[in-house]
């Protein structure tokens, strides 16, 4: 049976979801945080160590504004509601990305990893304007200025990922089959699953029987 300490998930379909059932991607984008409660929940329950969910990506700044703003809403309020909450649980929050966000959002940010620091139980990193072609590059530049040999090892080193482990499993919901710029290096032997549930649809049992099936996985790991 495989061990499983770290798992990543790609929240899609929030947008699609508001639409088809409210008419409004808002709607969709906060019902989804009672899905991240869930799987918060699901974690703890299954022992996981880490869980990455891709929450902002440097692609996203595309959007309109106005859902730009709503999203930096959604993400205060959460972080303000819940923050004693996580401390409580015994919950680390470990924010991956450039803090390139208003000023209210960045001091909160390094607040909430201030007063989550120290906890054990699950650590959860939340990959915010992030974009796994820059973190590379920026990880290679540093090296090069500390005039260090590009290995795979200091490449690791200098990844936001660093003291993370790689993720075994890499879940995709909103039936859409690409990685949109996501731990790209960090995903070489992670088992790859793709939901058509798009995520506010996304449940506990979804997460089970992923949980389930990635357990009876043969890994090799270029190995027979």
């Amino acid at each position: 049976m495989n061990p499983l300490n770290h798992v990543a998930i790609i929240m899609d379909g929030n947008g699609r979801w508001g639409l088809k059932n409210y008419n409004s991607r808002k709607r969709g984008h906060s019902e989804g945080l009672k899905t991240v409660e869930k799987i918060i929940k699901g974690s703890i329950k299954n022992k996981i160590n880490y869980l990455t969910l891709f929450a902002f990506s440097t692609e996203n700044w595309k959007r309109p504004k106005s859902e730009i703003n709503y999203l930096f809403h959604l993400l205060e309020s959460f972080l303000k509601n819940k923050i004693d909450e996580l401390k409580k649980n015994n919950i680390k929050l470990k924010i991956l990305g450039e803090k390139k966000f208003p000023k209210k959002i960045i001091n909160l940010l390094k607040k909430s990893e201030f007063i989550t620091k120290n906890n054990s139980q699950l650590q959860i990193n939340l990959a915010l304007n992030y974009g796994s072609k820059q973190e590379i590059i920026s990880a290679i530049k540093k090296l090069n200025k500390k005039k260090l040999n590009i290995t795979e090892e200091n490449i690791s080193n200098f990844l936001y990922t660093k003291y993370i482990p790689d993720p075994e499993i890499l879940i995709r919901t909103g039936n859409t089959k690409r990685l949109s710029n996501f731990l790209l290096w960090q995903i070489s032997y992670t088992e790859i699953f793709f939901s058509k549930k798009l995520w506010p649809d996304f449940n506990e049992k979804d997460f089970e029987k992923i949980i389930k099936q990635f357990k009876k996985i043969k890994r090799n790991f270029g190995k027979i």
